[in-house]
Order: structure tokens, then C-alpha cells, then sequence
């Protein structure tokens, strides 16, 4: 069953072709992060925009990708929530006018549910798709314990079965992209602040070691940033490492930006960033272990674009005695493959939309625990 995906539900406009929710054929993804870099975020109204100019670019490159034509596309799918309300509404739309076109089944699809199904692709075919990815399959076998971590999201998800989830944990504040974010615009880096707080992080290693003496600005910047741990939950809170980080960032003097020249500024970012990161990963990961310990999972999921971290999944998979998948990169962020892979499943259930079907910028995902 070959499935077209089409996600749009914040600033990615992306077409996936996948076939029996396994085989990737196509996965091409028009990024805004240059259109929205401006701002320092993503502007709704522009978003909306631009998803209109890119989808059908974006969907005749997939069907170019993939060697098919859009006559062989047995159903389409497509994100109908969470997202931005107008970003979700020009996919929906379009999948609405190719299902009654090509008179092929509609399937709506959650946009978490996605991420998590990434994790079960694996690249074939002529077009540019990703290295293959160890997808899940009779091994390791369900409850899986799933990470969601996105600008929007950072989930944590009990996945029983194909279709059942149960909500175990949630940030109950900034989700851990959104933090990264502010924190790039603290240091003074660019948009999205994922990639850029784990360059910043990760050029520490080229600066000559030093003697920082107590007291200095190098030794304070290299001080530990707080976790917000909550031991009695397996919910996440990083407003106060934000805040910690704001703070830290004055206290050095890197924050409010000044124009005077400052030799130091470049390592203090670059120690105030991998701080940060490593504030993050130890509390994701922690928490991940718990929740998989505690309802004896037998392998881990992590999606969401915050996933594509370099150091978050070093460290899941040094700290995890079960079996870790992690999708590669380019399908760790937003893009149509994985809501086509989804919709395989979601088919198979007999879960099938109409064209009342409409955009949900809340929908709720997973039972609660």
C-alpha cells in the first residue's frame, strides 16, 4: 500500500511517500527556518504563507523522488494536529482535494503520533531518502517507552500496541524546543536554537584549556545550571534552567548583548551553551529510564526534532540496557514520511477519515496514566 503524507503543522512543508509503513520512497521536506530566523520564531501568518507556495513544488519533487506517479497512490494522509491552525489548514486542504481526486481513502493523523512512527522507516527506492533506520519490528516488542521532544512537545509515552498510548509524562511548561530557543537568543545565536546550542556546545572542545580560578567569569560560566528533577512525577519543567541560564548570562556579561569587544565572549557562550544542553539531556534521559523501568518497556522510541541532539542520543544509548531507536536526523524533524508510515497502521484499524475532516491545533494524544 503505497501512502502519500503530507505535514504541515508549523513550518516544514513536507510530502512523504512510504510504502506498507515500512519502505520510505520519498521524503522532501521545504524548510522556513531562514523565512522565520528574522524574527527569532516562527511567525504564524507567514508560515501559512508559504505552505501554500511550497506544497505543490514540494509534492511533484516527491512523486519524482519516489519514481511514481500520483495515479499509484493508494490513500493520503495527512497532520491534522497539534500545530498552528493555519499552517494545519493548508495540508489539510490539499489532501482533501487529492483524496477526492484520486477517490482514495483521507486518513488524519496525529502529528506526535508521527514521531513516533519515524522509528519504524526504512530508506529504498531511487530518491534522496535518508540512511536506513532499525526500525521496530517483532523485536523488541511492545510496551515501548517513547520520547516526543519537539519545539511544541516533550512527551513522554507508554506505547502498548499500535494505536495505544498512554500519556505518562509532559512538560508543564516550555517543552524542551521552545527552551532551546530562548536560550539561543540569551547567548546571542541564531534560529532554531537546537542545531545552534549544540555547535555553540560542541566548539568548547577547540578552546585552549585554562586555570580558572574561583571567581572568574570562566569558572562562573562553567558552574553546573540547575535540573528541575520533581521526583514525585515523570513530568519535565524547564523554565527555571532558562531563567538560571538568562541569569548566568548577565552575571558574565554576555547578556544584555553590548557592542564593546570582549576576547572571552566567544567561550563563554560556547560554556553557558554545552551547560545548558547537558541541563536538558540529564533530565530527559533520567526521566526516559524511569518511565521505561517502571512499566518494564522493552525498548525506546525518541522522535521529535529536539531528538536529532548529537548528545541527547549519545546519551540515551550509553545509559539504556534496552534496545534504542532513534530515527536519523532528517526524520527526527517535522516532515510528511512519518505521518504516511503512521497512517499505514491507522489504515489497518480501519480508522479512515472524510472530508468533514477539519484541523485540531490542541488534539490531545495518548490516555492519560
Amino acid at each position: 500500500m503505497l501512502i502519500l503524507g503530507i505535514e504541515t503543522s508549523c513550518d516544514e512543508t513536507a510530502v512523504g511517500i512510504v510504502r506498507d509503513g515500512r519502505e520510505l520512497r520519498a521524503n522532501v521536506i521545504a524548510s522556513q527556518a531562514a523565512l522565520h530566523a528574522a524574527h527569532g520564531g516562527v511567525v504564524p501568518e507567514l508560515a501559512s504563507r508559504q505552505h501554500i507556495r511550497d506544497l505543490q513544488p514540494t509534492l511533484q519533487r516527491a512523486l519524482a523522488d519516489a519514481g511514481v506517479a500520483l495515479a499509484d497512490v493508494d490513500a493520503v494522509a495527512v497532520t491534522h494536529g497539534p500545530g498552528l491552525a493555519g499552517a494545519l489548514i493548508s495540508g489539510v486542504n490539499t489532501a482533501k482535494a487529492l483524496a477526492m481526486t484520486l477517490n482514495v481513502p483521507l486518513l488524519g493523523v496525529n502529528h506526535l503520533e508521527g514521531h513516533i512512527y519515524a522509528a519504524w522507516l526504512a530508506a529504498s527506492g531511487p530518491g534522496r531518502a535518508p540512511a536506513p533506520s532499525p526500525a521496530p519490528s517483532n523485536e523488541p516488542g511492545f510496551p515501548l517507552a517513547c520520547l516526543v521532544a519537539s519545539g511544541g512537545h516533550t512527551d513522554l509515552i507508554l506505547m502498548e500496541g499500535h494505536g495505544d498510548y498512554r500519556l505518562v509524562g509532559r512538560t508543564r511548561d516550555d517543552a524542551a524546543g521552545e527552551a532551546f530557543d530562548k536560550a539561543a537568543r540569551v547567548l546571542g545565536l541564531g534560529f532554531p536554537g537546537g542545531p545552534e546550542i549544540q555547535r555553540a556546545a560542541e566548539s568548547l572542545a577547540a578552546f585552549t584549556e585554562v586555570d580558572d580560578s574561583p571567581g572568574t567569569r570562566r569558572a562562573q560560566a562553567a558552574t553546573p545550571l540547575p535540573r528541575a528533577w520533581m521526583r514525585d512525577t515523570l513530568d519535565f519543567s524547564f523554565s527555571g534552567v532558562k531563567t538560571a541560564l538568562l541569569h548566568r548570562a548577565q552575571d558574565v556579561g554576555l547578556y544584555p548583548p553590548s557592542e564593546s569587544i570582549d576576547q572571552d565572549a566567544d567561550r563563554l557562550v560556547a560554556q553557558l551553551a554545552r551547560e545548558f544542553q547537558e541541563s536538558l539531556v540529564d533530565v530527559m534521559t533520567a526521566k526516559l529510564l524511569t518511565m521505561a523501568e517502571r512499566y518494564q518497556a522493552r525498548g525506546l522510541i525518541l522522535g521529535g526534532g529536539v531528538t536529532a541532539n548529537a548528545r541527547l542520543r549519545q546519551r540515551v544509548r550509553a545509559d539504556s540496557p534496552l534496545p534504542v531507536v532513534i530515527p536519523p536526523p532528517a526524520l527526527c524533524t517535522d516532515n510528511g514520511a512519518m505521518i504516511a508510515a503512521g497512517a499505514f497502521y491507522q489504515y489497518q484499524r480501519g480508522d479512515i477519515a472524510d472530508l468533514s475532516l477539519d484541523v485540531d491545533p490542541s488534539l490531545p494524544f495518548g490516555q492519560p496514566a
